[in-house]
C-alpha cells in the first residue's frame, strides 16, 4: 500500500492556552497549563511527554475537548472549540475525534461485542448497527489490527494489548481528525506496545492521520515525527 501524502494544514491549533483549578486570586490556585501555543500538522504523529504533575494530560484534555480552558483557544481542523456548546461539543468529539485510553475499562464496553465496540461511535452518531456499511467497516478494521474472526466474542476473551488493538480500531472507525492516545502502552508488554505504536504509525502514515499521545515513555515517544516537552505547565 503507497504512503498516504498528507496536505500540511494544521489538524489541532492551541493558542496561549492556560488551566487553572481554584479561584483566581484566592491564594489556593493551581495552574496546570501556563499559556501553551502549538501547531499540529494534518497527517503528523506527535508525541507530547514531560513529568508526572508537569501537564501533559491537561493538555490532552484541553486540547481534546474533554476539558474547557481558562482562557486561550483550541481549534480542531479550523473549529474553535470554545464556541461550541456542550452539545455541539459532544458531537465533535464523537464525529471528529478518536481516543485511545490508558485504562481497558474506559477503552471497551464490556456488554458490548468487540464489533459492537468497534462500530459504536457510528452508532452514537445514528447509523443503523446491522447495515452492511457499519459491519464491513467494522470487520475490515479488526482485519486491520489484527482480529480478524475475533468480532463475536466479549472484550473479556481478549489480552489487554488485543484490547488496546480494538480500541485503535475504534477511534479509527470514524475517519476523525486527530486521534487522542493517553499513554496507550503503559500496561502493556514490550511486544504489545509495539503492535499498538505500529497501529497508530500506520494511521498517520497510509491515512493521513493526525495523532496526538501522551506518554511517560521515551521508547514510545520515539516513534512519533515531533516530541513536545511540558514542564511545570508549559512547552519548553
Amino acid at each position: 500500500m503507497d504512503t498516504f501524502t498528507a496536505v500540511r494544514t494544521a489538524a489541532l491549533e492551541l493558542e496561549s492556552v492556560s488551566r487553572r483549578h481554584g479561584r483566581r486570586g484566592s491564594g489556593r490556585e493551581a495552574v496546570a497549563l501556563d499559556t501553551v501555543s502549538c501547531t499540529v500538522p494534518a497527517g503528523s504523529f506527535t508525541a507530547v511527554v514531560g513529568p508526572s504533575g508537569s501537564g501533559k494530560s491537561t493538555f490532552l484534555q484541553c486540547a481534546a475537548g474533554l476539558d474547557r480552558p481558562s482562557s486561550g483557544t483550541v481549534r480542531i481542523a479550523g473549529t474553535d472549540l470554545g464556541g461550541l456548546s456542550e452539545a455541539a461539543l459532544t458531537r465533535l468529539r464523537r464525529d471528529r475525534i478518536g481516543f485511545v485510553f490508558q485504562s481497558h475499562a474506559l477503552n471497551l464496553v464490556p456488554s458490548l461485542s468487540i464489533e459492537e465496540n468497534v462500530v459504536l461511535p457510528l452508532v452514537l452518531a445514528g447509523a443503523d448497527p446491522g447495515s452492511v456499511r457499519v459491519l464491513d467497516r467494522g470487520r475490515r478494521l479488526l482485519d486491520r489490527v489484527g482480529l480478524s474472526g475475533r468480532g463475536g466474542g466479549g472484550p473479556a476473551t481478549l489480552s489487554g494489548g488485543e484490547q488496546q488493538r480494538v480500541a485503535v480500531a475504534r477511534a479509527l472507525v470514524t475517519d476523525p481528525d486527530v486521534v487522542f492516545a493517553d499513554e496507550p502502552t503503559a500496561s502493556l508488554d514490550p511486544e504489545s506496545a509495539e503492535l499498538v505504536l505500529g497501529l497508530l504509525r500506520d494511521a498517520v502514515r497510509l491515512d493521513g492521520r493526525t495523532v496526538v499521545m501522551v506518554t511517560h515513555d521515551p521508547v514510545a515517544a520515539g516513534w512519533a515525527d515531533t516530541v513536545l516537552t511540558m514542564e511545570g505547565g508549559r512547552l519548553r
